[in-house]
């Protein structure tokens, strides 16, 4: 299985890593590690994973966030979001919105 991760899924593991850089050293690091190699195991696991708004959600080992991704095609998971499960539902479901697709719930 192939895996792009677009642009809006980067800029949520940079503002998570840059969160994590402020909570002590070297852990902005550990989290870019962490959510990474949960993004690869997608190489082996890719639509397992449970859907929530529309997307499969991957929960991540080690921090509490999410991997939101589709796959679009038969061996390619395209990850769109990575974010934080500590924020309010409402707030993780408009960022997942404007990126769902017609007709997913």
């Amino acid at each position: 299985m192939r895996i792009k991760v677009l642009s809006s899924a980067i800029d949520d593991l940079d503002a998570g890593r840059k969160f994590y850089d402020r909570q002590g050293e070297g852990l902005g690091a550990y989290f870019l590690d962490s959510l990474f190699s949960d993004i690869d195991s997608l190489a082996l696991y890719a639509g397992i994973h449970g859907k929530v708004f529309g997307y499969h959600r991957l929960l991540s080992k080690r921090f509490p966030y999410a991997v939101y991704y589709l796959l679009e095609e038969a061996d390619l998971a395209v990850v769109w979001r990575v974010l934080d499960l500590c924020q309010h539902p409402a707030r993780i479901r408009r960022a997942l919105g404007c990126r769902r697709r017609i007709g997913a719930p």
